[in-house]
């Protein structure tokens, strides 16, 4: 499902117009993304948590020559289902 699809989804399941249904997905996305960059966990009861998880840094292998190269440590955002969802789903 691509973002026009779940438009279309949520406009139907909430009786909303495409485009207000467009927008509460746009609002949702920044909020999330908003609140990830800021450090914060976003915690949907019987959906799932977003989260950021650091990543260390740590040494590589550069597939082409073989040699040792550094991987810098980074930030990567994480999603784990909640139980609803996991239950749903199986």
């Amino acid at each position: 499902m691509n973002k026009s699809e779940l438009i279309d989804a949520v406009a139907e399941e909430a009786d909303l117009s495409k485009a207000a249904a467009g927008r509460a997905i746009d609002a949702l996305v920044n909020s999330i993304t908003g609140a990830l960059k800021a450090g914060d966990q976003i915690t949907l009861v019987g959906f799932g948590t977003f989260m950021v998880k650091e990543r260390a840094a740590r040494s590589g292998r550069n597939p082409r020559t073989g040699e040792t190269i550094k991987i810098s440590a980074s930030s990567m955002p994480v999603f784990k289902a909640g139980k609803a969802l996991k239950d749903a789903v199986n």
